[in-house]
């Protein structure tokens, strides 16, 4: 098998990477308590996949609003931006690269999980068919619906923008290489985008620009706050209905998105296949053909990839980048994998979210 172009170099922003694989963000919910900060098992994690051509670091709440999971790592208090220091430290001693994924889950949250058990905010007052996870008064954990949340007023959305601001100051402060702003898989800035999730009558809501403005926002914001905006990349879905979100319009929604995004001269546009979790979503490849046409900078593709289909989607034009989420759970050395057509580590289900080394930094490599 060919992995001609999946190993070959490319300039990102002012970053030489050595080749196209991206490690994917992954929620792995092992940040230290109290306070979700990272700490040396999430650095030895990380510098362990240091040959990839980009990390993408786990999503991270840029404010305790924006928790939607326990023990996800946020990136708005000095202890996390301390404990994120020695991640990227770890990254850069190892040779990598590494950018912070800029989150807020919105309604997809608990009041268990909330600042003084608030309810969760989102564009409207529409409760998910989805769950989070969540911690107990007493230590006990589990699954559990997630809450009606409230409509963030018009008047909250400037503190919603400024929190990714401060988060970017924030990332930049420990060290990481750029940031990308997490507007996909049925979170906040996607419940603006999506139809179904959105109901606002203001100029927040109903026509695609209106629903696109937050995202822009956002995305222009954390551009300022950088001074660099190779230093930003962001992440859309399509079709996507994780989270319980839906567009009536996906290729006008998402066209007139990607046209926007494309005038921002951003360090990427990272695009997740709406069927990694193993459903069919018919037409998406068409969408993707039509996006790729609209975005005149680098693409990263994600979504239950693999070597061949990375490498056959860099050959036909359709992404620059390709990136791997499940695939770097268990194989931290995924490059030297993919460069010897060496088989691959099976991932162990049980120890994706919450608990310790196991799962997370004891998969074999192939030295």
């Amino acid at each position: 098998m060919s992995t001609e172009h999946l190993l070959s170099p490319l300039p990102l922003g002012p970053l030489a990477l050595p080749n196209r694989v991206v490690m994917a963000p992954l929620a792995r919910q092992r940040s230290q308590q109290p306070g979700n900060v990272p700490y040396a098992l999430n650095a030895t994690y990380y510098a362990q996949r240091a040959s990839a051509g980009l990390l993408i670091s786990e999503a991270s709440q840029v404010c305790p609003e924006g928790q939607g999971y326990a023990w996800t790592p946020g990136i708005h208090s000095d202890a996390q931006v301390a404990g994120w220091t020695q991640v990227t430290e770890a990254v850069h001693a190892a040779g990598g690269r590494i950018y912070l994924q800029l989150w807020h889950v919105g309604r997809i949250s608990h009041p268990l999980l909330q600042p003084d058990g608030a309810d969760p905010v989102a564009p409207s007052a529409i409760q998910a068919n989805a769950e989070c996870y969540v911690q107990e008064a007493d230590g006990s954990h589990h699954k559990a619906p997630t809450a009606l949340p409230r409509a963030l007023e018009l008047k909250e959305l400037p503190g919603v923008v400024a929190a990714y601001a401060d988060g970017t100051a924030n990332a930049l402060r420990a060290g990481f290489d750029g940031v990308e702003v997490h507007a996909a898989n049925g979170y906040l800035l996607d419940q603006f985008l999506c139809s179904n999730s959105n109901q606002r009558t203001d100029a927040y809501g109903g026509s695609v620009e209106n629903r696109a403005r937050l995202v822009l926002e956002v995305v222009d914001a954390v551009v300022a706050r950088t001074g660099d905006s190779q230093r930003v990349g962001i992440r859309i879905s399509p079709m996507g209905t994780f989270g319980d979100v839906h567009d009536a319009n996906p290729l006008e929604t998402f066209s007139y998105l990607v046209e926007q995004l494309s005038t921002r001269n951003l360090a990427y546009l990272h695009v997740n296949r709406p069927d990694w979790l193993g459903g069919s979503f018919e037409g998406f490849d068409e969408l993707l053909r039509s996006l790729r046409t609209l975005y005149s900078g680098t693409l990263i593709l994600a979504g239950g990839q693999t070597a061949a289909s990375g490498e056959q989607a860099i050959a036909d034009g359709l992404a620059d980048l390709v990136a791997y989420g499940r695939p770097y759970i268990a194989n931290a050395d995924l490059v030297e994998r993919f460069a010897q057509n060496a088989a691959l580590n099976e991932p162990n289900a049980a120890t994706f979210y919450g608990g310790g080394a196991e799962g997370y930094t004891d998969y074999p490599t192939l030295g």
